[in-house]
């Protein structure tokens, strides 16, 4: 794999990819727990073969999967986690425990997936590290406690933290982050704002009725169900006036598609069958 990327301090960044695209692997070549085998990259301002230590002290990891201890507590779990950094975090992990209602005083071999999830949480973020690099956060977490964790994530950004959220989940990159990176076999095919990545000349198109497409250029995504036909359009507007106002249409909805309609659009292009 071979990419080239730049993240601003105080970014709330996104890296986009499916599973086995090459997010994890990145990740784990950046905190230095696999070597390149060619290139070089900065954290911080530091080297991450030279200067591997000093990086790991600035920066808060979440990975997808964590393992623990076993016959350890909550608390004792995260009491090591502050004491390899040497640094007090018993306030900091107290608030976030509260936040994420997990309960310090249970053993995490009796937690669930979702709680072990908290406790990863709560390592990573308890010592306000200046970069956050997660890896698929959200996994086992419901809905409400994702909500929960990215209104934390969100004031430790606006406190100054960097964070790189890498995930395949795309509404979390479109709700959260500034700007995002799309991999593609170890390869970045796309990056810049959210926004930018989300604009696009073409249209969702939603058709409640009966209208014949075929022969329209430009139509793509098409779906056919229950009476309504919704689809992709980048083609000629007058041309499809002219397709719809032939057909038996009851109602008509144009709208902005979403991210991972773009997603899939940038997969395409690069040539990927999706």
């Amino acid at each position: 794999m071979a990419l080239n990327l730049t993240i601003d301090k105080g970014e709330f960044f996104g890296f986009i990819g499916p599973n086995g695209a090459g997010k994890s692997t990145t990740i784990r070549l950046l905190l230095g727990l696999i070597s390149p085998t060619s290139g070089n990259a900065q954290i911080l301002g530091n080297d991450i073969q030279k200067e591997k230590q000093t990086i790991l002290q600035h920066v808060g990891y979440l990975p997808s999967e964590a393992a623990f201890y076993p016959g350890m507590k909550v608390k004792e779990v995260l009491s090591l986690s502050a004491a390899l950094r040497k640094k007090n975090c018993t306030k900091e992990a107290q608030k976030l425990c509260e936040r994420l209602e997990l309960d310090p005083s249970r053993k995490v071999d009796e937690l669930s997936f979702g709680n072990r999830k908290k406790v990863s949480i709560v390592c990573a973020l308890q010592s306000t590290p200046s970069l956050l690099i997660l890896d698929e956060p959200t996994g086992g977490l419901d809905p409400l406690m994702q909500r929960e964790f990215f209104e934390i994530l969100k004031e430790q950004n606006q406190q100054g933290a960097t964070i790189f959220l890498s995930s395949h989940v795309l509404s979390e990159i479109q709700r959260n982050c500034t700007r995002a990176a799309i991999i593609r076999e170890g390869s970045i095919i796309a990056c810049d704002s959210v926004d930018t990545l989300a604009k696009t000349n073409a249209k969702r198109i939603t058709v409640h009725g009966h209208v014949n497409l075929e022969g329209l250029e430009g139509v793509r995504d098409r779906i056919h169900a229950n009476g309504t036909i919704r689809f992709l359009y980048s083609g000629n507007w007058n041309r499809l006036l002219q397709t719809l106002s032939a057909g038996s249409i009851s109602d008509l909805t144009i709208s902005e598609p979403d991210l991972e309609e773009i997603f899939l659009h940038y997969y395409e292009r690069a040539g990927d069958p999706v």
